[in-house]
């Protein structure tokens, strides 16, 4: 059944909430079933009576299902987390005020198997806030004007996503949707291979070899690159629009967004936590790694240090921290290991999260809007969209600002500008958004805002250009007792929200396996040429993380004059002024 919350807008018009039911087909796809066997695995043929301790260093979305998954097989997970919130990148946390600020605007797809999977399993589903099946985007050239995809109930995949493209009239000609085809074929005929082998081209090198007009760019192209990793087209590579393509292309409801119903901590985070207390495990925050330390015989972990100097023992440990992270611990002996050179090849990507209160209640549409700006990548009104923050008077826009640096395309490092440039930049963008409702000039109290939160995370998911994939290490290691979590680990899932549910799913399956002496997937090829070069590095004594805040993790704040200090003393290049 349909679910209306029709409420008053400001000034009398009429703004509704609408949730819908869970999509019809969500669990009828090969993805949701390959998710589901796994999880079933670790009731089934993985579950055992031999309980080992697992030392998971790391408690967002990765860390958080590994040992959720460990636990259900009868190990002894404990997560040690370094910040006083779990979740990391869908970490959220109040101000002052009471508000929630969250690290980033999270939208749940239907074709997010393993996180689908996960909801039904914590017995959670009624806390996805389901959408009308549609993509919404900004009209660059008419401010205030929309345009859809519309997604027909009860056509199939791939013809609704295809229809949904044709009936469009107002983004790309008839002949323009015609060359796309060329383009997608191969994509269908031939599905992951294919896909994969395009992650050495750009989204506009791919374009231009398959001859897709330029037009596709601009209109829908850079709207999916910054949405789907915060950067720009000329910088993306072709692989990660090609996953989420194929996945909307292949399940009748894979495009269809779901917004979590409140904050994601206690909303998401914390029934993954009572389901690891439930079973066994443990969980610890603000509990910070110093130190891995190894035997001196097989170069295998020993202990961990922790900040206090309490060692942590076990039988086997999994690092479910962000690959900047990662890093900055990998041990003396291990560094000259191919393995672990190939880390040096992947990074994590800036982007800015904006939280904006204004005055009034904004004409917005109660779904995700893609801005097709060239600052802002999507935005929700979520006083409109979430339960938590719903607001009938007065309008909470969240919204991502990318790309916000040179690696994600940008030619501006928005990270090293102040907030109030920030915002006001963006509330120039936002004239062309709401041209009636947010003045193009005046104080910003003048033009309806409140209030604002400019959270930055300098390295979030790993950037995904060019070349990237096949440096992405397998979960299993070199290390007998060492084991990769997190969305930057091999996963078809790229560095998302999914991507790091399966990452954390795919490192208990290594460990449970192996404690069962059962066979597993392996390690996955290193590249030649890190091979060659890894004997010739020098080692150096692993920095580990300095200072005690969020950025240091891996995770996002709001900067100010003192927190600007510690992000010069732990990741300084960022701060570099670049015009």
């Amino acid at each position: 059944s349909l679910s209306n919350r029709v409420v008053r807008r400001h000034g009398g018009a009429r703004v509704v909430m609408k949730d819908f039911p869970k999509p019809p087909q969500l669990e009828n796809t090969d993805p949701y079933r390959d998710a589901n066997a796994l999880s079933a695995r670790f009731r089934t043929d993985l579950k055992t009576g031999d309980k080992k301790k697992v030392a998971i260093i790391g408690g967002g979305l990765s860390g958080l299902a590994c040992a959720k998954y460990l636990a259900e097989a009868g190990h002894e997970p404990v997560v040690y987390e370094a910040r006083d919130v779990l979740g990391g990148k869908v970490s959220a946390w109040q101000d002052k005020d009471g508000d929630w600020i969250e690290t980033g605007l999270h939208i749940f797809f239907g074709a997010y198997p393993n996180m689908m999977n996960l909801f039904k399993e914590l017995g959670i589903e009624d806390r996805l806030q389901w959408k009308v099946h549609k993509m919404i985007f900004a009209m660059q050239e008419l401010p205030g004007e929309f345009t859809t995809f519309d997604f027909v109930p009860g056509i199939p995949a791939p013809f609704n996503f295809g229809l949904a493209i044709l009936l469009n009239q107002k983004m790309l000609t008839l002949g323009e949707k015609l060359q796309c085809a060329p383009a997608l074929l191969p994509m269908l005929v031939n599905g992951q291979e294919f896909i994969d082998d395009q992650d050495e081209l750009s989204v506009l090198e791919f374009m231009r070899k398959y001859g897709m007009p330029e037009r596709i760019n601009t209109e829908v192209f850079i709207s999916m690159a910054k949405a789907l990793d915060f950067i720009d087209p000329d910088k993306l590579s072709m692989t990660v629009v090609l996953t989420a393509m194929n996945r909307f292309l292949n399940e009748d409801d894979g495009l269809q967004m779901a917004f979590l119903d409140g904050n994601q901590p206690d909303r998401l985070c914390e029934p993954m936590k009572q389901s690891i207390l439930k079973d066994g495990g443990m969980v610890h925050t603000k509990t910070k790694l110093k130190e891995i330390v190894l035997n001196e015989n097989d170069n295998s972990v020993n202990h961990l240090v922790l900040g206090d100097g309490t060692e942590v023992k076990a039988d086997y440990y999994i690092s479910a921290m962000p690959v900047d992270v990662m890093k900055r611990y990998v041990p003396t002996k291990w560094q000259n290991m191919p393995y672990f050179r190939q880390f040096d090849e992947l990074e994590g990507i800036p982007v800015i999260n904006l939280h904006m209160w204004f005055d009034k209640k904004l004409e917005t549409i109660d779904h995700l809007c893609f801005s097709r700006s060239p600052l802002l990548s999507v935005y929700a009104d979520m006083s409109t969209t979430c339960k938590e923050y719903y607001d009938t008077e007065k309008s909470m826009l969240e919204l991502v600002f990318a790309p916000c640096s040179p690696i994600a395309g940008g030619k501006t490092n928005w990270i090293a500008k102040s907030d109030e440039e920030i915002i006001e930049a963006t509330m120039d963008d936002l004239h062309r958004l709401f041209p009636l409702e947010i003045p193009k000039a005046g104080t910003l109290e003048e033009r309806g805002l409140i209030k604002y939160a400019v959270v930055k995370t300098p390295r979030s998911v790993y950037a995904a250009i060019p070349g990237r994939n096949k440096y992405r290490p397998s979960q299993e290691t070199p290390i007998d007792n060492f084991v990769l979590a997190g969305d930057w680990t091999s996963q078809k899932f790229l560095g998302s929200m999914e991507g790091a549910v399966l990452g954390g799913k795919l490192a208990a399956e290594v460990v449970a396996a192996k404690a069962k002496s059962m066979p597993t997937k392996g390690l996955k090829k290193v590249q030649d040429h890190i091979v060659a070069n890894a004997p010739h590095h020098v080692p150096k004594a692993p920095p580990g993380v300095k200072g005690d805040y969020p950025i240091a993790y891996g995770g996002g704040m709001v900067l100010d004059g003192t927190s600007r200090e510690k992000l010069s003393e732990s990741d300084p290049e960022q701060l570099v002024k670049l015009g």
